[in-house]
């Protein structure tokens, strides 16, 4: 199953967090990203991307280090659609910030100064669309979504991009 299905099956479950308005609010905020820093919204998904790689292999660590629930608890912790510099310095050490920045930098041609004043708008997004799977009223239980993201069945498929740019089409046909 694709991680977009996995989202819409989140939405069409009441005891997960997953609604269509959370799913405009991402898509809104990564407009206005392309917007703020006058880039092209290609350039944009790429750095989503991208940054979407690294915070998958961080959670995966956080997971095998803590199990489900601490990859779970910064999801809670850092989601947002508003930036967070604690979300990228929760998730990554300076040496990795650096490797994404030149990724970036390299996949999209924006400048490294402008992908770092971006990361803390990115992470905690990216981790507010992992928080569609989390359980609502505080119930505990498995994240369908963040489990699909980390793919648990190690086949390396994690298809961010696609999933977001479906979640598009799907909020306006």
């Amino acid at each position: 199953m694709s991680l977009f299905n996995t989202i819409l099956g989140a939405i069409d479950n009441p005891n997960l967090q997953a609604n269509t308005g959370q799913l405009g609010d991402i898509l809104n905020t990564v407009q206005q990203l392309s917007q703020s820093y006058n880039s092209n919204p290609e350039a944009i998904q790429s750095a989503v991307s991208v940054a979407s790689k690294y915070v998958r292999s961080s959670l995966q660590q956080q997971r095998e280090e803590g199990g489900e629930q601490q990859a779970q608890t910064l999801i809670e912790q850092f989601s947002g659609t508003q930036p967070s510099a604690q979300a990228v310095l929760a998730l990554f050490s300076q040496p990795q910030i650096q490797a994404m920045v030149e990724e970036v930098e390299r996949r999209t041609g924006l400048s490294a100064s402008t992908i770092q004043a971006m990361l803390p708008s990115l992470v905690p997004l990216i981790l507010k669309f992992l928080q569609t799977g989390s359980a609502t009223n505080n119930a505990s239980g498995s994240n369908p979504v963040l489990n699909q993201f980390l793919d648990t069945d190690g086949d390396g498929d994690v298809d961010f991009m696609d999933a977001m740019q479906m979640a598009s089409r799907y909020l306006n046909p």
